[in-house]
């Protein structure tokens, strides 16, 4: 069956008619799973979107989604996809601003709360005239709770599948540089991302996938909700950050998928249990380093995955490098909202293209602009960006190729490398242009940085913001120092005279997504740190390592 052409709707009907007592998804409630087959999951899809009919929400209505992930996420999405609705997902950790923009700028009518640490402070957000449906978990009040939902009016049976060309999503971008815009995907961009995913990475009914990365985000709803409808596979949820570890060990995930934030703090775990000298002293004895390797993914729950991924954003090559030389091979991918998240990807890994992002996929055509910024054409590509014409326009070229925005390099193979952000090159006060990312994937080689944000606007010379890894924190300061100011001279001298870097300068608060220095997933706020930071560092020069309150 050509199931590019099917919706998601459709797939769970295949499902079900094919093995619909079969396991689906699986949520652990303390500390154990409670299952949801097949057609238990096509049943109370049918209740949902039955009670939103009963109480008087229209197809075409956007619904919004504001919840950390769980099955009722899965069964919310299906239900709105069913009911001719258009889901807005919310980022869990979005602040009350973001919620009210998003909701204000869709016109959303109602909105799913669910699993959510923090709601209190975002209760403000959520309108006074948008109907709240509340999932069985710990949230903010709402009008409806879950169990309601279930007996409200009938189970919506008889419906027509989706048209492939309608909308079936608004995807709201993180906001790296300003206010998020909304891509608008249809059932047919999304499908066929799908289902090149299942495609390329022949994922089925015998995988377990794990999703824990947020459903807001284009990479999650694809990588793992998408291609469990497009390929049967199961998938377990995680409970709560305190269990992650234990939840992996559970699921025994095949597929695995992170962020680079994430496969960092794995390696810092590893390299304290074990002590650096002592792990690569133990990785050269022949017999010693497969049993080494083999109880370091027993200890991330990872021995049963045939795939590892890495997206999101940048990861420095020598930490995949790292994981190669202890047997894991993580194919890093690149994607972006507006392509439904899939269009580059080092898969089959590649040892020798570590540092590229891979080549495109089937399906995918990529260019790059005489200015080096990299531009893809795919059937995964958005619509546009939602009451946002001007936008939209500028967006794509006359061959329908997108901006991405992305600076890069082709080689021979087609593998691609991403050298920067167009918007992220910044002019120094001496008129220069300097490209900050090639330098701090330089520069985050050194073991003791966890974070790295090279500013420069209208500085002298670029300056390097540094967030120390949790080990680094513990250990004497001019040791850390004598470190990072021997990389900061093995790196200066080949670099243009105009870019050398200033100073390294160490961060007292670390960065997170409530102090709004990082975006829900985990990109840093160039231009947030910039604000912060630029009169501080003003006066450091000489190429100087100094933290925070030695300014």
């Amino acid at each position: 069956m050509d199931n590019a052409k099917k919706t998601p709707v459709e797939m769970l009907a295949h499902w079900v008619n094919t093995h619909g007592d079969k396991v689906y998804l699986r949520q652990p409630i303390n500390g154990k799973y409670v299952d949801f087959t097949w057609r238990e999951v096509q049943q109370k899809m049918q209740q949902i979107a039955g009670a939103l009919r009963h109480l008087g929400i229209e197809p075409g209505d956007k619904v919004a989604v504001l919840s950390k992930n769980c099955a009722e996420w899965f069964i919310t999405d299906l239900a709105l996809m069913h009911g001719g609705y258009i889901s807005v997902p919310i980022y869990p950790t979005a602040n009350a601003d973001t919620i009210r923009y998003v909701l204000e700028h869709s016109g959303t009518k109602a909105i799913f709360i669910g699993k959510l640490d923090y709601w209190a402070d975002q209760e403000p957000g959520v309108g006074g005239d948008i109907l709240r449906l509340a999932m069985p978990y710990d949230t903010m009040p709402a009008q409806y709770q879950w169990e309601q939902l279930l007996s409200l009016g009938q189970p919506l049976v008889e419906v027509e599948y989706p048209a492939i060309d309608a909308t079936m999503t608004l995807i709201y971008t993180s906001g790296s540089t300003g206010k998020p815009k909304g891509a608008i995907h249809t059932f047919a961009n999304y499908s066929w991302t799908c289902g090149a995913v299942v495609r390329d990475l022949q994922t089925n009914t015998a995988d377990r996938l794990l999703s824990y990365l947020p459903l807001a985000h284009i990479t999650e709803r694809i990588a793992m909700e998408g291609s469990s409808f497009y390929s049967g596979s199961t998938v377990a949820f995680v409970e709560s950050l305190d269990s992650f570890v234990t939840d992996v060990q559970r699921c025994r995930p095949t597929v695995f998928f992170s962020v680079p934030r994430l496969w960092t703090l794995f390696q810092l775990n590893i390299i304290n249990k074990i002590g650096e000298n002592k792990l690569n002293f133990l990785l050269k004895v022949p017999i010693i380093s497969s049993i080494v390797k083999r109880k370091i993914q027993k200890g991330l729950g990872l021995e049963h995955c045939r795939l590892l991924g890495s997206g999101s954003a940048p990861i420095p090559p020598t930490l995949l490098k790292w994981y190669h030389d202890i047997g894991m091979n993580i194919c890093e991918a690149w994607g972006m909202t507006e392509n439904c998240a899939y269009s580059i990807i080092n898969f089959p890994f590649n040892p020798n293209k570590i540092g590229s992002v891979g080549r495109a996929i089937e399906g995918c055509q990529v260019r790059r602009t005489e200015q080096g910024e990299l531009m893809v054409k795919s059937p995964g590509l958005m619509k546009g960006y939602y009451l946002q014409e001007e936008a939209t326009a500028a967006a794509f070229d006359e061959d329908g190729f997108f901006y991405t925005g992305d600076l890069c390099e082709i080689d021979s193979d087609g593998y691609i490398d991403i050298t920067g952000r167009v918007k992220d090159n910044f002019k120094t006060s001496k008129g220069k242009y300097v490209a900050p990312v090639p330098i701090e994937r330089k520069l985050a080689q050194d073991s003791h940085v966890e974070l790295i944000c090279v500013i420069g606007s209208g500085l002298p010379h670029p300056v390097a913001l540094v967030q120390l890894s949790e080990g680094a924190n513990r250990q004497p300061r001019e040791e850390v120092r004598t470190s990072l100011k021997a990389t900061l001279d093995s790196i200066n001298p080949n670099l243009e005279s105009h870019e050398h870097v200033d100073a390294i300068v160490v961060v007292t608060e670390p960065w997170t997504i409530e102090n709004d220095a990082l975006t829900p997933t985990l990109k840093i706020k160039r231009h947030v740190l910039e604000k912060a930071f630029s009169a501080k560092v003003e006066g450091v020069r000489g190429a100087k390592v100094r933290w925070e309150d030695e300014l």
